[in-house]
């Protein structure tokens, strides 16, 4: 059956009041396109009412971050910095095309992913130079004492495996997260165990100068690699290529090979960010997200 070109874009604060604003650029260029094709764009609030309702609206939906609810809906996501972004039909990043490509360095201009990584470096982690220092970062995400279906451990088991190397580490809790009294407890006993693990600091001074990051699937493993840190994950994850996973080399092969792991770090980013996302400052930004539209099944 035909739907009337209606696209409703459901967004929690504080991106909402953003594009209600008109403050951001990514929508702002989608608006653009689709309007100049005859569409008509709304921007709602989202949650459970607006979620629950949205699958018997005519026309399409786009959500931020969120799983799309019906077959005429796309999620879209920073791919972790500015300008760059993913638009996809489901929400788990480890199934997006770009985590089931395959990542070629040969592929790639040497000097040309240099120059790029120096940039973004310089752009988004500005500072003193990296060092390799001593102990390994874990940063942690929600919901630590609970294994997930993306997971190979809960991120508790995860902080013990690490702590049980010997190396210093330490672990960071996300800012956007809450833990519990139980999760507390958890770590304090961890910490108590292993006189080598340390809970709470500055995730980003951390991440400057450690040896290398474990974590599931935390975005700082990929800020880690544009300051050339190995990472090991736990988790599956969309920037899996050139980790450490657990699920295939085990978790002692896995963390006894992160000290000298040394991918093409620079490669990759250029990779992932300027060949599989949105780039929205290239010069082919609109034919890119039209053919991103085009692919999640909307008729642009």
């Amino acid at each position: 059956m035909s739907q009337p070109r209606i696209l409703r874009i459901y967004l929690h604060p504080p991106i909402l009041h953003l594009a209600q604003a008109g403050k951001l650029g990514f929508l702002n260029r989608m608006r653009g396109l689709l309007e100049a094709r005859g569409w008509q764009i709304e921007i709602r609030r989202s949650g459970p009412p607006a979620r629950a309702e949205a699958p018997s609206l005519p026309g399409y939906a786009l959500f931020n971050m969120e799983k799309p609810t019906h077959a005429r809906a796309l999620t879209f996501r920073l791919a972790y910095h500015y300008p760059f972004w993913r638009l996809e039909r489901i929400a788990e990043r480890w199934r997006w095309p770009v985590a089931l490509a395959r990542f070629e360095p040969g592929e790639i201009d040497p000097g040309m992913a240099g120059d790029f990584a120096t940039r973004l470096r310089h752009r988004v982690l500005p500072g003193p130079e990296p060092q390799s220092g001593g102990h390994v970062l874990i940063p942690l995400q929600g919901r630590i004492r609970k294994e997930r279906s993306f997971q190979t451990m809960s991120p508790v088991r995860m902080v013990e495996a690490v702590a049980r190397t010997g190396r210093a580490s330490i672990v960071t809790l996300h800012p956007k997260e809450t833990c519990d009294a139980g999760d507390h407890a958890a770590l304090q006993s961890l910490a108590d165990r292993f006189p080598n693990l340390s809970i709470g600091g500055d995730t980003a001074r951390l991440l400057r100068d450690c040896a290398f990051v474990a974590t599931q699937n935390s975005a700082v493993a990929f800020d880690g690699y544009i300051l050339g840190k190995p990472a090991v994950l736990f988790g599956q994850s969309d920037f899996h290529h050139i980790a450490l996973n657990v699920a295939d080399l085990g978790t002692a092969e896995a963390l006894a090979r992160a000290p000298d792991h040394r991918p093409d770090f620079a490669a990759y980013l250029h990779w992932f960010l300027r060949r599989t996302s949105l780039d929205m400052m290239a010069p082919d930004a609109d034919a890119r997200l039209l053919a991103a539209m085009k692919k999640g099944g909307w008729p642009v």
